[in-house]
């Protein structure tokens, strides 16, 4: 994410006036999906004279460069049929219409990095504003304010401010020395994953709880091992809905595995050998398969088959 979020201009509203006209470009969200062009080539980012028959009432800025200020808009009220006139949607039955709606998470990996940040983040915040839309302390309707990026409760007594959140959650590579001298990792899956796909566990952070307590929790919840020398290794971003990946590197004190149904399907151990094995997610082919190329999961591995083989 390289725009200036403008944190403190944002919160004026004659500043925040300043930022419409014909150098800003709108993102649009219908349904949780974003607005990219026909070909699903690239993030539609539309003008200001595109997106004037829209109530701008709850548009969430997003932040600006040096060429443009960007902004997010819910249009998921707006019939179909309204939508296909604006502009020029393509729908099942007419292939030369301009843009498409798609689900970020598809289209996201085959975008420019910039565009697909600026994607997320609108995607992300307009979901927020979705699911947040009464006041977690009295129940009363709340409001947008401070340029999208906070909801006031309309409740005179109470007034309570509510802002996005965004949920820890760990997910770590774990390995193991064996006796044979083979150092391994250990990946699951989940029943609802493609066919052959293996991924490090993962799991959200409890309250009270540190990252490297969650990390060594989850691990023997999901696969029955226990863990020590918890590393931090690298973090990403996931607003679909609202969390953030925390990658770490652990080291197993136990190897055998014992897999609760309700949390993982299977979970094994792989050698870097078994790993270069490996097909690549969305290959159409029997056996194991490696996560997506943009997933932290992805990372994790592939700093671990780089590491060098302990003698």
């Amino acid at each position: 994410m390289t725009l200036d979020r403008a944190s403190a201009q944002r919160k004026d509203k004659n500043w925040l006036l300043t930022q419409y006209g014909e150098g800003s470009r709108w993102l649009l969200i219908h349904n949780d999906q974003n607005l990219f062009s026909n070909d699903l080539s690239k993030l539609a980012l539309l003008k200001q004279s595109q997106i004037e028959q829209f109530d701008k009432n709850e548009a969430v800025f997003l932040g600006k460069d040096d060429e443009f200020s960007y902004f997010a808009l819910d249009v998921s009220n707006v019939p179909i049929e309204d939508l296909q006139n604006r502009i020029r949607l393509k729908t099942d039955d007419n292939q030369s219409g301009e843009y498409q709606f798609a689900d970020m998470r598809k289209v996201g990996p085959k975008l420019e990095q910039v565009s697909a940040s600026v994607g997320v983040l609108a995607r992300g915040l307009c979901y927020w504003h979705k699911t947040h839309r009464f006041c977690g302390r009295c129940g009363t309707e709340n409001f947008s304010v401070e340029a999208g990026h906070a909801r006031l409760c309309n409740n005179k007594d109470c007034k309570h401010m509510t802002f996005p959140r965004t949920d820890p959650a760990v997910i770590m590579l774990v390995k193991h020395t064996f006796p044979d001298g083979i150092e391994r990792c250990l990946l699951g899956r989940q029943a609802s994953w493609p066919e052959g796909v293996y991924s490090t566990l993962a799991g959200f952070v409890d309250p009270g709880e540190t990252l490297e307590q969650a990390v060594a929790r989850e691990v023997e919840e999901e696969a029955g091992v226990k863990v020590c020398d918890v590393q931090y290794l690298a973090s990403q971003p996931w607003p679909f809905p609202s969390s953030l990946m925390l990658g770490f590197i652990a080291t197993a004190q136990t190897t055998d595995i014992f897999v609760e149904q309700d949390e993982l399907e299977q979970a094994q151990w792989f050698s870097r050998e078994d790993l270069n094995k490996f097909a690549q997610w969305g290959d159409e082919v029997p056996g194991y398969k490696l996560t997506r190329p943009d997933s932290i999961s992805r990372f994790l591995v592939e700093h671990w088959r780089q590491l060098p083989e302990k003698e």
